[in-house]
């Protein structure tokens, strides 16, 4: 979700890789005899081996832009919200050479930014309703309290025949605290980027393309399967992967939670605070918590995996590394455990839509995010940030 350019990966130079010592031929040897043979990705099928567990993907190779312009020929794409989603896939189906037109509230701030973005009214942008009625394929990609808040007006529209596309499991899965069921005679689609909108653009825009997991819910039409692929692949996706509308929320709320953002911010928090009760400047326990993971560790994690970066480190990281992750896992297991269950019950979606449909909810939201921008620990990361060389 926040992947670097190798460039970077080329640059960077941390502490850890000073006194780079790779174990020896030996060891490797050693452990490669310790674990399973890794088969060639002999790409029959499309079935690959992820870790031992056969799945089947689609790529952008199968459905090029004139089979994605076959496919949709008779249909007319109504994006419904222009946030961080709704204008990259958009733009990415409209530059595929998709009829695509928006669907956003006449006048507020989206409406002027899609006519800057050269959506012209009454021609490619309508009023919500509007568009809603005039697109064969909806494409609701408005915030989850979004979602609840218009499906009553957005539901006359959804006809027999058409396509309800998602990129969020949210408000189908939890139709109980939404009120989003889908009439059961219109095909119920779901592509969702693994990433930020804004990263589906760039990489879109630098001819690449964001993995993403596709997921059908109803498949009138016989050709649901065809349709959710060639979309994913029009809004910007290099690679699909298939699973439910279900398993895509129950992860995705719980990836945003723990690893991705909560518990990451948690972790850091945690450290640098005892790094600077222990005496260390704010300077050197940002760069021990943060610069170093985020600007040299962790994007070599992401390019060459665990296990290599434990093999190419100081001997003293290494080992260090290797004593200290069984007791990080297993007191932070339990925590993913009540995370997950939280997901699960419905809790967290309860309290998201009641923070999220506050009439203060902005200005709540603000108080929060000054709290975390006026720590130390960040305003220590703004002056370290503007040290990097690329600054100067």
């Amino acid at each position: 979700m926040f992947a670097r350019t190798s460039r970077s990966l080329a640059t960077a130079s941390t502490r850890v890789f000073r006194s780079l010592t790779p174990v020896t031929t030996a060891t490797v040897r050693s452990a490669a005899a310790t674990r399973p043979a890794i088969r060639p990705q002999i790409r029959t099928m499309k079935t690959l081996n992820f870790g031992g567990t056969e799945e089947v993907v689609w790529e952008r190779a199968d459905f090029p832009r004139q089979r994605i312009q076959d496919i949709f020929k008779n249909d007319t794409l109504a994006v419904i919200g222009y946030g961080s989603q709704g204008i990259a896939q958009s733009l990415n189906a409209r530059e595929h050479g998709l009829n695509v037109i928006l669907g956003l509230r006449r006048d507020g701030p989206s409406w002027t930014k899609a006519q800057n973005d050269g959506w012209v009214p009454n021609s490619t942008l309508f009023p919500i309703e509007e568009a809603c009625d005039k697109g064969t394929i909806i494409m609701n990609l408005l915030s989850d309290a979004g979602q609840k808040e218009l499906w009553p007006k957005m539901k006359p529209y959804v006809t027999k025949g058409k396509t309800l596309y998602f990129s969020h499991g949210f408000g189908l899965v939890y139709g109980d605290q939404t009120g989003i069921v889908p009439p059961n005679d219109v095909d119920v689609i779901l592509c969702a980027p693994k990433g930020s909108g804004t990263t589906v653009r760039s990489l879109f825009k630098e001819g690449k393309g964001i993995n993403s997991s596709i997921a059908i819910h109803q498949d009138v039409s016989g050709q649901a399967k065809e349709r959710v692929c060639a979309l994913g692949i029009a809004v910007g996706s290099g690679y699909l992967y298939e699973t439910t509308f279900k398993k895509e929320v129950h992860s995705d709320l719980t990836g945003e939670r723990g690893v991705l953002m909560g518990a990451i911010y948690g972790l850091f928090k945690a450290q640098y605070e005892v790094l600077r009760s222990r005496g260390h400047t704010p300077s050197e326990a940002f760069n021990e918590t943060v610069e170093e993971a985020t600007q040299s560790l962790y994007p070599l994690i992401g390019e060459k995996g665990m296990d290599w970066m434990y093999a190419n480190c100081s001997t003293t990281a290494r080992r260090g590394a290797l004593d200290w992750y069984p007791e990080f896992h297993k007191v932070t297991k339990p925590v993913f455990e009540r995370l997950y269950d939280s997901v699960t019950s419905g809790e967290e979606t309860k309290r998201a839509l009641e923070f999220n449909s506050r009439k203060d909810y902005a200005e709540a939201l603000q108080k929060e995010l000054d709290a975390i921008q006026n720590e130390e620990l960040w305003r220590a990361g703004e002056t370290v940030r503007a040290l990097r060389p690329e600054r100067s």
